[in-house]
Order: C-alpha cells, then structure tokens, then sequence
C-alpha cells in the first residue's frame, strides 16, 4: 500500500507491483497521469477535483482501463464527478446510478465502486446504456 500526498505522480512508474493506492486529498483533477500499473487492483480516488467537464472524465476513465486493466474497486466520492445527495442538494440516487452506469461501462472489470458492490443488474444495464448515462448539469 502506497500513501502518496503531492501533486506529482512521477515515482509511481518505479512500483510496478503495487496492488492498492489511496490519492484522497490530492487535490487530482482529471489530467491525472498514472503510469501502467498492471497489479493495481485497489484506486482510491476520494476528494480530489475530478469533475464531468466536456469530455475530461470519459478520457480520465479510458485512461485508467488502459493502465490498470486489473483494477476492481474505485472510490471517486468527494469529487464533482461523483453525484451524491449529501454533497450537493441539486443531485439524487438517480443521478449517482447514472453515474455508477457511465463508469462501469468504461471500467468492465470493477467489482466495487465507492461504497457499493457492483451488481450483476447494473453491469448488464451499463452495457446497454452506459455510454448515454453521462451526467451533465444542464445549462
């Protein structure tokens, strides 16, 4: 297990075996760069700057399939792309399945994401309409 706290990433190319890594509080936005990590099956990402802006969080998610295709549970809560009606009165539970939709169809592999497990019912719904379950806050 790695504690990292620093805005730079660059050391983590030299731990190509890491498993697990918490970057909660780092204050990461969705330019985050992760070297390929191929054993890394743990990626908490809690209150960072992550946010659904245009198409920023789609390439963050692809990138983190390439780079961690063994990653199995994520935890993106405490950030703008994570909907939740505790942080932001504006958002419900429909807003943070569409959202648990939209990173599952991107992320196959995960078995957790934030608090929940993955369910069979909703990986077979992200496959069908996950790539339409972006949440946008409308104009």
């Amino acid at each position: 297990v790695a504690f990292v706290v620093c805005r730079s990433l660059e050391g983590l190319k030299t731990f190509s075996y890491l498993e697990e890594l918490i970057l909660d509080n780092n204050q990461l936005g969705n330019d985050l760069l992760l070297p390929r990590l191929p054993h890394l099956h743990t990626l908490t990402l809690n209150k960072n700057q992550i946010s659904f802006q245009r198409n920023t969080c789609k390439i963050l998610l692809d990138h983190l399939a390439e780079v961690v295709p063994s990653l199995q549970y994520l935890s993106l809560l405490g950030n703008i792309a994570c909907p939740n009606e505790l942080v932001c009165k504006e958002k419900d539970e429909d807003d943070y399945q569409r959202y648990r939709y939209f990173v599952l169809h991107k992320l196959t592999n995960l078995k957790f994401l934030d608090t929940r497990k993955v369910t069979r019912r909703e990986r077979e719904e992200a496959l069908i309409r996950g790539a339409f379950m972006k949440v946008v806050k409308p104009k």
